[in-house]
């Protein structure tokens, strides 16, 4: 596990204002430079967003997470997009996990803004950095809100929770 960064209450309320204002719901900051070997990214993410289950492919892509805020649920897939676990992280419990390589997964956001700390391996190309999963719908879509709402169900989340 890589050390976390120790944010700033300045550097809370600016990602939160930047992942509030985003049309995705989320805003990640980076923290690593062009070409580095290994990614560094403080996320925020607000409760409604979605983020479209994806894989990582490549054996070296082992994505680590640290929730610093908040509360998420981590949910894994099949490969016909059946979940297969829920794994859920919080400040007040469990904050780490690592995703590996080649697995279906997506976040699901049980508190208003979570914040994350993440890192992955690999040289950053968005060619080939991550695989959408072709049963999920596309982000920004009626079919997303719908999907982001039994997601929450099964996450054990209140998928009409007001942010």
């Amino acid at each position: 596990m890589h050390t976390p960064p120790r944010l700033q209450e300045s550097e809370i309320r600016m990602v939160t204002e930047k992942a509030i204002q985003s049309s995705r719901r989320r805003h990640a900051e980076i923290l690593h430079r062009p070409g580095d070997e290994l990614n560094r990214v403080i996320n925020c993410i607000c409760y409604r967003s979605y983020m479209r289950p994806h894989l990582h492919p490549g054996p070296e892509k082992i994505e680590e997470i640290t929730v610093l805020q908040g509360t998420l649920s981590l949910l894994f897939f099949g490969d016909l997009g059946q979940v297969l676990e829920s794994k859920t992280l919080s400040v007040e419990g469990e904050r780490f996990i690592r995703v590996p390589a080649f697995a279906w997964h997506t976040y699901v956001i049980g508190s208003k803004i979570c914040i994350t700390y993440e890192t992955m391996k690999g040289r950053y190309d968005p060619l080939t950095w991550k695989q959408m999963a072709p049963w999920a719908p596309e982000e920004n879509t009626e079919e997303s809100d719908k999907y982001l709402a039994s997601l929450k169900k099964v996450a054990g989340f209140n998928p009409t929770k007001e942010s």
